[in-house]
């Protein structure tokens, strides 16, 4: 598909310029954002709507040195699980016998092992790859899923909201659904007191870019659909981002 031109944001509003400039940042100082702002960005995220006003969801916070050094080791040690499992690309013995569970397993979850995550997981358990970004501030969103409708949406929708709010402050930030890794461990899940209704399955990481990086990007183009007529009537087509 075609790529957008670049809009010209000396147009929009203050916040439809942070949404056009918004990007992911995997390069963080070592020193945190303060407190207030961490507030400040959970308030966003707490008012952010939900189906039938449920607000199915938890936060919570990490910033203890010692806690992020843990989860990040112990999600390398399950990527590497993982790939022992899944990878059958080492060698023509694990390529005959792997190959089929691997491909069972891709249509079993195509989401979660679509080509970029299963890319990234062969990079972290190959140590290529961070999990964490070395971010020195997560922001766990924790589902409750007793919530009406459909409860992930509502949580991508407050993540959103503090993704914004802290770009807004001059922060930046990372979605990492790889936390997911955790999940995996009965001390993760015990030390973050995950018991049903809820679950954990994303976290933003947040602090202070080593570099500038949020700026435009291009996006692709978008044909929309308009239906202005009758019944009868084929929708007009407009090309969005031209």
């Amino acid at each position: 598909m075609a790529k957008s031109k670049l809009p010209d944001l000396s147009e929009w509003t203050p916040v439809e310029k942070i949404i056009m400039e918004r990007r992911s940042t995997r390069a963080f100082k070592k020193e945190p954002i303060p407190d207030f702002m961490i507030r400040r960005i959970l308030e966003s995220g707490r008012f952010a709507p939900s189906a039938g006003n449920a607000q199915p969801w938890r936060f919570a916070v990490v910033k203890s040195p010692d806690v992020l050094a843990e989860m990040e080791k112990d999600a390398v040690k399950m990527a590497k699980v993982f790939m022992w499992f899944l990878d059958y690309s080492r060698s023509k013995f694990r390529k005959l016998f792997l190959k089929p569970i691997t491909k069972f397993y891709i249509r079993l979850l195509p989401n979660e092992l679509h080509p970029v995550p299963f890319g990234l997981l062969k990079q972290i358990a190959k140590d290529k790859a961070p999990v964490f970004h070395d971010a020195p501030t997560l922001i766990l969103l924790i589902e409750d899923r007793r919530g009406v409708s459909s409860p992930p949406m509502d949580l991508g929708i407050c993540g959103e909201n503090m993704v914004l709010a802290a770009h807004s402050m001059g922060a930046a930030t990372c979605w990492i659904g790889l936390i997911k890794l955790l999940m995996y461990y009965p001390k993760w899940k015990k030390f973050f007191n995950i018991k049903y209704p809820y679950k954990l399955h994303i976290c933003i990481a947040v602090g202070w870019p080593k570099v500038k990086s949020d700026g435009e990007v291009p996006r692709e183009v978008q044909l929309v659909e308009w239906y202005e007529g009758s019944l009868k009537d084929r929708p007009r087509v407009e090309t969005q981002g031209v």
